[in-house]
């Protein structure tokens, strides 16, 4: 499975320079590529939003927080989207790619697997970063 350069350099650019809130990857093919990209305006609801519901995907959400001492922090999560309802050939073809290309993605700090939006809520992802 290829990785198409803009992945890693998209990604750079969410965890350096912050222009991003989140990326969602798609296979396409023999590679993967980006399928969206979220302004550092939209919030974890538009992310959410922006999985479709039959179709599994690869996403990286940077996500904001203050820690019980007061200190705003960060951690970049990298979320495996494989919902039930997606076909068994993709859920295969998306988990058998994902070792490989999260280790082309540098500084994911947290890794989530969900099959239902109630597997990355809110308050998982929150609850995950602390």
């Amino acid at each position: 499975m290829a990785v198409e350069d803009e992945c890693k350099l998209k990604f750079l650019e969410l965890k350096a320079k912050r222009n991003y809130r989140f990326i969602i990857f798609r296979i396409d093919g023999q590679q993967v590529v980006v399928e969206k990209l979220g302004s550092p305006e939209e919030n974890y609801d538009d992310f959410s939003n922006s999985l479709p519901a039959n179709e599994c995907r690869y996403a990286v959400y940077d996500f904001d927080f203050t820690t019980a001492e007061n200190c705003q922090k960060s951690k970049i999560f990298f979320i495996a989207w494989s919902p039930d309802s997606s076909r068994v050939r993709m859920k295969m073809v998306y988990a058998s790619s994902k070792d490989r290309f999260k280790r082309e993605l540098d500084g994911i700090q947290v890794e989530l697997q969900a099959t239902d939006p109630s597997e990355m809520s809110f308050d998982i992802i929150k609850s995950r970063a602390l």
